[in-house]
């Protein structure tokens, strides 16, 4: 069997907010409970933590084959970036790996049966490894970049299966007022994962 999706490609589109952010009138802050602060994993590089608001970031994927493409998404479980002076200097970002979902299969049989797929050992062995981990290791600030262009080169170590590689891609990053926006595709090679399914 060849017919299934290869993940090779996350797409993000993330909201974090300050914890510092008590404007009242701000519409794009979203509140979070003392608890949710709690359990969310704090960047550790200097800076002010934000915290990421899983009901407002996405976090999509998409999988090529030799006989075309599969895509979805996946749930952001928690994160922080760690801002200082308005610039992004680390964070970690955290995907719950068991809400894996596809978005182009219109036949339910063959949408679950690809979920499921996606699920077992054969790729993500969600049910011994639910979290894949992505951490900020270096940010590289980009000054006079195109308005909404990628302004950061960001590099960083990207843990799914308990395997770990080093990744880097090109990111827009925004901080203003208590809110941080971030938007990156991260290409990656799925074999260093022990994702080797089809391979």
């Amino acid at each position: 069997m060849r017919n299934t999706a290869i993940l090779s490609i996350f797409a993000a589109a993330l909201l974090f907010t300050s914890c510092n952010n008590t404007s009242e009138n701000s519409s794009e802050s979203s509140e979070l409970s003392t608890k949710d602060k709690i359990l969310v994993p704090e960047a550790k590089e200097d800076g002010v933590p934000y915290y990421v608001v899983p009901q407002e970031s996405q976090v999509s994927w998409e999988g090529k084959k030799m006989t075309g493409a599969h895509n979805g998404a996946v749930i952001i479980k928690e994160g922080s970036l760690a801002v200082k002076d308005d610039k992004v200097t680390g964070g970690t970002i955290v995907l719950d790996m068991t809400t894996i979902t596809n978005a182009d299969l219109t036949d339910a049989t063959d949408n679950q049966k690809l979920v499921g797929h996606l699920k077992s050992d054969d790729f993500f062995g969600v049910e011994k490894f639910p979290h894949a981990t992505f951490t900020f290791d270096k940010t590289t600030y980009e000054p006079n970049t195109e308005a909404g262009k990628p302004n950061y080169t960001v590099e960083g170590t990207l843990t799914i299966k308990d395997k770990t590689d080093q990744v880097s891609f090109p990111a827009f990053i925004s901080v203003e007022n208590g809110v941080a926006r971030a938007k990156g595709d991260i290409k990656i090679d799925r074999s260093k994962f022990d994702v080797r399914y089809g391979s």
